[in-house]
């Protein structure tokens, strides 16, 4: 199939990713509209590949070895143990293997933006007030304007405009606690010889656990600390966070990094602690756990993907793996198909399972991890391991591989 007018509303990772399948699948006009006026590469929070993952999407063209990755190889466990004297790690509960590579969000969303065709018109500072889908094309109102398009693809996240005009009635549904976040350069780390470098680290207590890893950070060597903490808040204490939205860098309240240092003085060993302790106020963010999936990922002449059409709770470490594989799809879909509702229904036909198995996945993780925790300092090497297997039910941890059509 070639030709066609296309609107991709929102411009991150899942947008620029989607821009680029569309042009490589014979699209004519593609136009991209991202509300922020700025550049998107100032973000500098982690996200982790799975190696299986990645040699599927480098052999799709949509990632390569040019962009700036950490590689990491093994996870440990550890707890804090006040009986046994286990020092300032903590008591390691176990080592499991963990072929991923970090990135820094910034650097890759930058080096696939530079992959997006000149071609294609990229709108920053363009707000969405609206989409209309009809069976036979859409409608786009944005500044103003009214554009109409043969086809319009919401890469706009959890809160997408575009899922609101299909279906209006699908909301993010609050998970019932928080990830608190932070990212900084690592030479603020205490001892960093304590904790060896191809490792991420996952800190259990109850109610929760911190998971920290290095991700890149400009030359080569330089790394940033990349942590993410989840528990519940105290009662009263959410700052609304029930309803869609982020704490952004500088905005949480007093009574959260309240509740984040008794976590980080009170329940982690004194190393992990220093960990979260040494970001900034500036630094700090906190983003609310939801999880929703769209029931169908097309619908007429709109097409979903990355978190518009799925949110599954970060614990799958595969959000920006899932958003890659969505574009990777629509291209093959457009280069497979004859007619526009051809490609939309094998689009959806391959995606929309694979939401529904990482929202599943996130649920049991959340649960494991969080909302029902073991006891953790009955665990041994043997014990955790069963009950990782147990948890992750399917393998599908990282990211389920996508079939090939």
């Amino acid at each position: 199939m070639r030709g066609g007018k296309v609107a991709v509303v929102g411009g991150s990772i899942a947008g620029c990713a989607a821009a680029l399948a569309l042009r490589r699948g014979g699209a004519d006009e593609v136009t991209v509209y991202e509300r922020a006026a700025g550049r998107l590469a100032d973000r500098g929070v982690g996200l982790a590949m799975h190696n299986a993952r990645y040699a599927e999407l480098e052999l799709a063209g949509l990632v390569d070895a040019s962009m700036p990755y950490h590689q990491v190889t093994r996870r440990r466990w550890y707890v804090r143990d006040d009986v046994v004297a286990s020092g300032p790690l903590g008591r390691e509960l176990a080592v499991l293997p963990f072929p991923f590579r970090t990135y820094n969000w910034g650097p890759l969303w930058r080096e696939l933006r530079r992959r997006v065709p000149e071609a294609a018109d990229f709108r920053h500072g363009s707000t969405v007030e609206a989409v209309e889908v009809t069976p036979e094309g859409a409608a786009v109102h944005a500044d103003g304007h009214t554009d109409r398009y043969d086809v319009v693809i919401g890469a706009d996240g959890y809160r997408s405009a575009v899922r609101a005009a299909v279906y209006p009635d699908v909301q993010p549904g609050y998970a019932g606690y928080l990830a608190w976040r932070g990212a900084y350069p690592s030479d603020r780390l205490r001892d960093p010889d304590l904790w060896a470098e191809d490792e991420c680290v996952y800190v259990v207590f109850p109610g929760g656990h911190l998971v920290t890893y290095r991700i890149p950070d400009g030359a080569p060597g330089v790394h940033r600390v990349n942590w993410v903490l989840y528990t519940a808040p105290p009662p009263g204490l959410d700052q609304g966070l029930q309803t869609p939205t982020t704490l952004h860098p500088g905005t949480a309240g007093d009574g959260l990094r309240a509740h984040l240092a008794y976590v980080a003085d009170e329940l982690l060993p004194t190393f992990w602690g220093d960990v979260v302790r040494a970001t900034t106020h500036d630094e700090l963010f906190l983003q609310p756990l939801y999880d929703f999936t769209a029931p169908r990922y097309a619908v007429d002449r709109a097409l979903l993907m990355g978190d518009a059409a799925t949110v599954a709770r970060p614990h799958t470490g595969a959000g920006a793996v899932k958003a890659l594989q969505d574009a990777t799809a629509l291209q093959s879909a457009l280069t497979s198909a004859s007619t526009w509702p051809e490609a939309l229904s094998a689009y959806d036909a391959d995606r929309a399972p694979t939401g529904r198995i990482m929202v599943d996945l996130g649920r049991r993780l959340g649960r494991g991890l969080v909302q029902e925790t073991p006891d953790w300092r009955s665990l041994d090497q043997a014990g955790l391991e069963a009950w990782w297997q147990r948890t992750d039910g399917t393998g599908a941890f990282g990211g389920t591989p996508r079939a090939r059509t």
